[in-house]
């Protein structure tokens, strides 16, 4: 029997994620393959975490890849700060802020939460009273879930962790290239990402930064494997991580300068992430999330103009992703396959308590742009219409333009190819 290729269809993806990949990231995903311990592939890792750890805004030496999709980092850096019984605290606010709770009762910590509607995010002293309360060795936080389309503040909570002897995790998946994070500056001492939203890549490589903090106390409970232990080895101390794959005190070995070997590297997935990094870096990480500040504005005020209702506090909204209620009398499934069928572009339901009540709609990565900003609230438009959805013509794409044309500030369109 003989098997045609696949050949995916074309799509617009204006969706939470994932969205359309940099064409210059899937060209450098097709180079060579070469040995994982080639003095050229070596050179590409040190390249790759010098890079991320500009696009991180740290200094932090231990600044890698962690090889899986975005929740391979979450679920390396929790199982690997957790050991059984150690107190989690995890401030819940969408659909993430309960993953972090899973994987982290998973690694066999005793989990709190504290949690605000979904829409909304927490205040610092919201924050540090759960501290208290609980005194936890971990505090476990997402700072853009998209679930919900809010951008958790982080400013003042690194401080507060310090302040109380806690390690501060967050997951920046959704948020890291389209919104300000200062890891440094805010006293991070661990941060996980994925190249699927605003990073403009596709799906396969976790970018990870951990503070000395952090490394700290993952080497206190490192161990080598015993088909890999040589001279100079020590057996290993503390309690051993439970997870082999995402054990990062040996993901620290092989990316440092031992080169211990853990894995084989995804090694197009190396190229890409690089690539991703590459890109905003030249860009220059204030012109990126300014870039999406602004055609998420515009998208904004499009919807708006249509007379959609936006969902969520809209002062703590991404720049990459908005929510709108589903208008009365529109079978919301219904309509996103339509504008799939009819105009090949996708945009996003939600999760929970929000399936069936919003959509999601992003301008990430190399999809925030204006003109996919433009055709995505005309075909959307039309689709509303069609549906019986009183709109006036024209008005989200020409309240879009209007904002362009009154937003000097404008930064120039990433480039295309």
């Amino acid at each position: 029997m003989s098997l045609e290729s696949f050949n995916p269809p074309t799509r617009l993806l204006m969706g939470p994620g994932p969205i359309n990949a940099d064409p210059r990231v899937l060209r450098a995903m097709s180079a060579p393959l070469i040995g994982q311990y080639d003095p050229a592939m070596t050179a590409c890792m040190n390249e790759t975490q010098a890079l991320y750890r500009d696009v991180f805004r740290t200094q932090n030496e231990a600044t890698l890849l962690v090889d899986g999709t975005s929740r391979a980092g979450i679920e390396a850096v929790l199982v690997s700060l957790i050991e059984p019984g150690d107190r989690v605290l995890v401030p819940v606010f969408g659909r993430f802020g309960h993953l972090l709770r899973e994987i982290a009762e998973r690694a066999g910590a005793e989990v709190h939460i504290i949690e605000v509607e979904w829409g909304e995010v927490f205040t610092p002293e919201q924050v540090e009273a759960a501290i208290r309360d609980v005194r936890p060795k971990v505090l476990a936080m997402v700072q853009g879930d998209t679930s919900t389309t809010m951008c958790q503040p982080l400013e003042e909570i690194g401080s507060i962790c310090r302040a109380h002897d806690v390690l501060f995790y967050t997951d920046a998946t959704a948020s890291l290239a389209g919104n300000v994070l200062e890891t440094d500056a805010w006293q991070l001492d661990a941060v996980t990402a994925g190249l699927q939203k605003c990073l403009a890549g596709p799906s396969g490589s976790a970018p990870t930064t951990l503070s000395p903090r952090a490394v700290e106390c993952i080497r206190g409970r490192a161990h080598i494997e015993a088909g890999l232990v040589g001279d100079g080895h020590d057996a290993g101390r503390g309690v051993r991580i439970r997870s082999n794959y995402f054990d990062l005190s040996m993901i620290l070995d092989y990316w440092g300068e031992s080169r211990l070997n853990h894995h084989t590297e995804a090694t197009s997935m190396l190229y890409g992430a690089r690539e991703c990094a590459r890109l905003l870096v030249n860009e220059g990480m204030d012109q990126a999330i300014a870039r999406h500040a602004l055609h998420g504005s515009a998208m904004t005020a499009g919807l708006s103009a249509m007379g959609l209702e936006l969902f969520g506090d809209q002062r703590h909204r991404m720049n990459n992703v908005v929510g709108i209620y589903i208008p009365d009398g529109v079978e919301g499934e219904v309509l996103r396959r339509t504008l799939l069928e009819d105009y090949a572009i996708e945009i996003g339901t939600s999760f929970g308590p929000l399936h069936g009540r919003i959509w999601r709609i992003g301008t990430m990565g190399y999809n925030a742009r204006r003109d996919t900003v433009m055709t995505t609230l005309a075909a959307l438009e039309e689709v509303l219409r069609r549906a019986g959805v009183s709109i006036t013509a024209g008005s989200g794409a020409g309240a879009a333009r209007e904002y362009y044309q009154q937003t000097p500030q404008q930064t120039p369109e990433r480039a295309h190819v």
